[in-house]
């Protein structure tokens, strides 16, 4: 993929009994999938400055005098740059996609840490959370060491496969923006045994929202050959029966999948992706999904 100032690379996701970040299966499902849920943050890590992309005021606990790495002495500029740039241009995406649809859209912010963060209405967080999305926050936080676990321990490398996981991400944003996550909470409190499935329809637009974000860099000349193949890769790679598999879950329990199995979600990426439209993500009218 081309972008801005910035380089390549591959990327990757925690894995059981890889780097230890696990805890019981269930508790390793959770963190391996990316998103959401938070776990009491450790030593505090570094922030980076990214002027007015990244959330002001927001640091790792214990960092009570914060100083932004030079960009000189930042080791991982480049995933910084690209970070940024995939935020932004996926944040345009869906700015303009409200704007035709004459609905408000407030921004979102970026924030990238090292180690642990501090966030304002999700709590604290460690490296082995993953990305994920704060509503109350209206904050996409990301850790840069999970692009090498990506690499590493998932087997899903590359730049568009970086990029997948901001997009997912901001596709979280969009639903909160729309109140479907809203909708999507009071609903599971209703009627608690559709919870997970509510769940996973949840998870598989916000795949959806970023295939069309892909749509639309393929539209701009910005793929190159293997790209989308690497977003495919990561996908496939955080569904809830390769997860569990990985835990060392032979049989995997679909009763327990949150998120959505890897052929669901490599499914409505790509339904996202060709069609460019937004519309084509109602996961939750759909019989089957």
């Amino acid at each position: 993929m081309q972008f801005p100032g910035g380089g390549g690379g591959g990327g990757g996701l925690p894995i059981p009994g890889g780097t230890g970040k696990g805890g019981s299966v269930i508790g390793i499902v959770i963190i391996l999938i990316l998103f959401f849920v938070l776990r009491s943050c450790g030593d505090g890590g570094g922030g980076f400055d990214l002027d007015d992309v990244i959330a002001p005021g927001t640091n790792a606990p214990g960092a009570e005098n914060p100083q932004p790495i030079p960009p000189k002495e930042d080791p991982q500029k480049e995933l910084r740059d690209f970070s940024e740039y995939v935020f932004v241009d996926t944040q345009e995406t869906w700015q303009g996609i409200f704007k035709q649809a004459n609905q408000p859209y407030k921004e979102a912010k970026l924030v990238l840490y090292s180690g642990g963060v501090s966030t304002g209405g999700c709590g604290s967080a460690t490296s082995a959370v993953g990305p994920f999305y704060c509503p109350p926050d209206d904050r996409v936080y990301i850790d840069l060491s999970f692009y090498q676990d990506m690499e590493k321990q998932l087997q899903a490398p590359g730049d568009f496969a970086w990029a997948y996981v901001i997009a997912h991400e901001l596709g979280h944003h969009v639903q909160d923006q729309s109140g479907t996550s809203d909708s999507v909470t009071q609903e599971q409190q209703s009627n608690p045994d559709d919870a997970n499935d509510l769940s996973v329809r949840l998870e598989l637009q916000a795949d959806c929202y970023a295939g069309v974000w892909g749509s639309t860099v393929f539209k701009e000349g910005a793929l190159e050959e293997g790209d989308l193949e690497e977003a495919f890769t990561a996908a496939e790679a955080v569904g809830d029966d390769r997860l569990q598999e990985k835990a060392g879950n032979n049989s995997p329990d679909p009763d327990s999948f949150t998120h959505g199995t890897s052929e669901q979600r490599r499914e409505w990426f790509t339904k996202g992706y060709e069609s460019g439209n937004p519309d084509a993500c109602d996961t939750f009218s759909a019989d089957e999904i």
